[in-house]
């Protein structure tokens, strides 16, 4: 055996101990391998942090990542944290030439962050093209956006999509004015009102951080009230967002914040402003020239500066939850930036949802109500009628108004308007078999059969007309409707008061106020206009059909819409009177006789706490085929504490109607199954769920199949 072969010879054997130390010293020195950053076509290269760490715009999970670029030295002072940038993306490894990688498809992202080298070991692109020197991306809202993401199991990119508003190159050319300085604190005004109304308003004034479930007392005071809480937060020198349901809250907001401070110290963020407008507001409110933003569902990523407050109004108003992937709630965003930027947090409304009154229960935060006593000087009568009224009640059972409800609205028309409530729009939106109440269908697809302006009956699924219908229950061939549409209440009320204008507010048509002449406003939940002064009185029509919807929030849900009615009448005192057309026995009827929207809240969560549903647990939805579901769940690993509830049939999307997100295409059948997991357990929830469809998606597996995957889905059934 010759020496080089020998013991201890080139291994680490038998080797004296200075050799093993200077091995392991040598080791530890030694750098991973660096990319020399190398640019587009040899061009020069950025001498100082010459590489650019980039997110691409996008939406699959499995990119959801960043990538490291190159930075060419003519775009050196233009490539900046934060700015929009374009790159080439999808290159592979077969393109590259002399060092360079060539080739691939431009696409948009937003550059992060400028290195000095890059982890990547391979050569490095370059930057293509920076599409504008405006930084939208700052490090606040990028936390804010990985927050959101990985909450909802979503990616980056699709968060940011709902965050940074499309550019407009005419609005970031116009430069934004300069900040004015604070205002001074403002008066308590109408937060008298309430308990702890002006402690709150001297907080937010003060430079503190109070955290408030507030419910508002009826009436119109709510959007000064809001103004007020803007304006102490200005006084300290700090920032406010309010967001609001829709466009008409967000007009009321902001001229109750013009009148109150001026032009110019707000910013109003709504689609309806256009690109172009909406844009130059959110570049203002980037820029720092104000620092109080009101706007719709969209305005609770905007980028406010020193936040102090940020404020929801009606936190249980479907227009709150996102409808694009991931579909994040206005209420969990403002939750995690109350978290993240250590600021004040106000959720207000009429009524109350189960989520407000958990913040309270867990002591987070604190309720803002006013005493029994006011509540009962400005809320109006409340008078119910129920089942076995509407049998004893001939003109009930003849008309379209029990005759409580006709009488109150006779009497309230000598002083004012008339507010009607209708839960569907259109004519008569269902039919049913007069005799047996058995639902009417179409015989060509089952569709339900719903009614023209007076006119056949017709198919709502495949648009077929049906002129000799029969109950194939009972073989009558008499109908009656099952729930009556606005279009067709107004038609009867017309009727009914010859020499009184009728008004409709509905999807079509929304009226934003009514003057204080008597008049029938006929309106479906959510569109009720304001009038002058307050209505005379309020009818809230087929309380059932609302009550009877096959969802866990259905109590809750009629109960904030009755609520939000019923607001909108005058006080007891001045004659304003609300009729209820529902079982008084109903939970959610007593707490609107007795105005108690929290009690029912409380209740509710205690029966949610037992039952182990939101928000007391997590939860999650995953839709799709029968096959794609299983595979699906046979790959994730989910928490140890995971229950799995399901799987349920879908219903089929009917041709001829809009896919709503979620829902499954036209003809084919879905399953869904829900997903539960305690407290605290959430995060590990959407975690597993994101990294099990970002490998399924990453494999190409969604070919076979698609899977639906929403956090915390708004319907479950």
């Amino acid at each position: 055996m010759s020496s080089e072969n020998g013991p201890g010879a080139g291994g680490g054997e038998g080797a004296p101990p200075e050799q093993l130390a200077l091995i392991r010293e040598t080791v530890r020195r030694a750098k991973e391998p660096r990319a020399k950053p190398r640019t587009w076509r040899g061009a020069a290269l950025a001498e100082e942090l010459p590489v650019a760490r980039v997110l691409v715009d996008k939406g699959v999970l499995h990119l959801d990542r960043y990538f490291d670029y190159a930075v060419p030295a003519e775009l050196d002072a233009d490539a900046q944290p934060g700015v929009r940038v374009r790159v080439r993306f999808g290159a592979g490894r077969g393109r590259v030439r002399e060092g360079r990688r060539e080739g691939g498809g431009l696409i948009d992202g937003f550059l992060v962050e400028r290195l000095a080298s890059s982890d990547y070991s391979g050569p490095l692109a370059a930057l293509a093209q920076v599409v504008s020197p405006e930084p939208v991306l700052g490090p606040e809202l990028l936390a804010l956006a990985r927050a959101v993401a990985d909450r909802y199991a979503g990616s980056l990119a699709d968060v940011l999509q709902l965050a940074v508003p499309p550019r407009n190159a005419r609005a970031e050319q116009r430069p934004s004015p300069a900040p004015q300085p604070p205002p001074p604190a403002p008066e308590a005004g109408s937060w008298t009102r309430y308990e702890r109304g002006a402690a709150f308003l001297e907080s937010l004034a003060s430079g503190g951080v109070p955290r408030a479930v507030w419910n508002a007392l009826p009436g119109p005071g709510w959007s000064e009230e809001l103004a007020r809480a803007v304006a102490a937060t200005l006084a300290s020198g700090r920032g406010a967002l309010v967001v609001v349901p829709d466009g008409r809250a967000a007009a009321r907001v902001d001229a109750a914040l013009t009148a109150l401070l001026g032009e110019g110290r707000h910013a109003l963020l709504q689609a309806d402003a256009g690109p172009e407008k909406r844009y130059r507001e959110w570049l203002g409110v980037r820029r720092g020239s104000v620092r109080a933003v009101v706007g719709t569902r969209a305005a609770m990523f905007a980028p406010v500066r020193d936040l102090g407050l940020v404020a929801l109004w009606d936190d249980g108003d479907d227009s709150h939850s996102e409808q694009h992937a991931p579909q994040p709630h206005a209420r969990e965003v403002l939750l995690l930036r109350a978290a993240q930027d250590r600021c004040g947090f106000l959720m207000g409304g009429w009524s109350c949802t189960v989520e407000g009154a958990q913040l309270v229960e867990s002591g987070w935060a604190r309720p803002l109500a006013a005493a029994r006593e006011q509540v009962r000087q400005v809320a109006p009568l409340v008078r119910t009628v129920g089942d076995q009224d509407l049998a004893r009640d001939e003109a009930a059972r003849a008309a379209r108004l029990p005759s409580l409800a006709w009488q109150t609205a006779r009497e309230g028309l000598r002083h004012g308007p008339v507010l009607v409530q209708v839960p569907r729009r259109g004519y008569v939106p269902r039919m049913a078999c007069a005799q047996c109440r058995a639902a009417a269908r179409c015989r060509h697809c089952s569709g339900p059969l719903e009614a023209r302006d007076g006119g056949a009956l017709w198919c709502g699924w495949c648009g077929r007309e049906e002129s000799a219908w029969h109950c194939p229950e009972c073989g009558s061939y008499r109908l009656r409707a099952q729930v009556v549409g606005a279009r067709r209440t107004a038609e009867e009320l017309g009727r009914a008061f010859p020499a009184v204008p009728v008004r409709t507010s509905g999807r079509e048509h929304v009226l934003d106020t009514v003057p204080g002449a008597p008049a029938l406003v006929v309106s479906t939940p959510g569109a009720e206009p304001v009038a002058e002064g307050g209505y005379a009185a309020a009818l809230l029509l087929d309380g059932w059909a609302m009550l009877g919807r096959p969802d866990l929030r259905a109590g809750e849900d009629a109960l904030r819409r009755w609520i939000a009615a019923a607001a909108l009448v005058r006080p007891q005192g001045e004659g304003g009177t609300v009729v209820v057309v529902a079982e008084p026995t109903l939970r959610p009827v007593q707490a609107l006789v007795r105005w108690d929207p929290v009690g029912h809240a409380l209740r509710e969560l205690a029966e949610r706490a037992e039952l182990g549903f939101p928000p007391v647990s997590r939860m999650a939805s995953v839709a799709g085929t029968g096959e794609a579901v299983a595979a699906f769940l046979g790959a994730v690993e989910l928490p140890a504490e995971a229950q799995v509830l399901g799987p349920v049939p879908l219903p089929v999307t009917p041709p001829g109607r809009p896919r709503r997100p979620g829902a499954p295409p036209v003809g084919e059948h879905w399953e869904r199954v829900l997903v539960r997991v305690p407290p605290g357990r959430g995060a590990a929830l959407a975690g597993a769920l994101k990294a099990a469809q970002a490998a399924r998606t990453a494999r190409g597996a969604e070919e076979s199949g698609r899977v639906w995957v929403r956090v915390d889905p708004a319907d479950i059934g």
